[in-house]
């Protein structure tokens, strides 16, 4: 069966001006886990990211690391994080936002998680997109990842869709979402299978590059 490879993107930079850059750790684990997947033999025959920079330069360290030059990769928008930064704001329009729950770690996974809850429910007011939109454009990227005639498919995104995606391969309540999405590692590899007729998970939150001799630098979270 064709194999469809979903990594997240490798640590950006999190409390930073702009998020959406790589941290030098960051450019350090992406090339570490393209050359961990050439390893174990993977070899994408196209590579497939979300619109985010992160993403993108996610991607070429894969590809360096895998001894490929960066080709352009197709961009497909589902594969993009829902706008947290945004999300938070529209909860906490009114006032008496967590303190620091942008730059605080622990602050801000806290806030984040119960604020999707709320999301999810329909009970914040405005968001930056619906929780409907959001799993809607998950789904359509899942179709479009889950592609007839490629033997490997790597794509390149963040951990809210993915978590989603994941959720939704297993049926799972839409609370699961947020559960996963919490538990993903930078640059975690997930893997399915799929035919014509179904679409399974077969592996998740993967870290092939990573052992017990770097795990102190290169395991993180965000």
């Amino acid at each position: 069966m064709p194999e469809l490879y979903v990594v997240r993107h490798a640590q950006a930079s999190f409390g930073a001006a702009n998020y959406d850059v790589l941290s030098d750790l960051g450019h350090k684990q992406s090339i570490a886990l393209g050359q961990a997947l050439a390893a174990q033999g993977v070899r994408p025959d196209a590579f497939v990211i979300g619109q985010q920079r992160r993403h993108r330069e996610t991607f070429e360290g894969i590809a360096k690391g895998m001894g490929l030059d960066p080709e352009d990769a197709e961009i497909h928008s589902g594969l993009n994080e829902f706008d947290f930064k945004s999300l938070l704001n529209a909860r906490f329009r009114h006032g008496a936002a967590p303190k620091n729950m942008h730059t605080d770690r622990t602050a801000h996974f806290r806030t984040l998680r119960d604020t999707v809850l709320a999301w999810q429910r329909d009970e914040i007011t405005d968001p930056p997109e619906t929780w409907a939109q959001f799993t809607a454009r998950v789904e359509a990227a899942r179709q479009a990842l889950a592609r007839q005639g490629t033997k490997q498919l790597l794509a390149v995104s963040s951990a809210g869709a993915i978590g989603q995606l994941v959720a939704s391969t297993l049926q799972a309540p839409d609370a699961q979402q947020i559960k996963l999405q919490l538990q993903m590692k930078n640059c975690a590899v997930n893997r399915f299978v799929y035919s014509d007729h179904s679409f399974y998970l077969h592996g998740f939150n993967e870290t092939p590059h990573i052992n017990a001799a770097n795990a102190d630098e290169m395991l993180t979270y965000s």
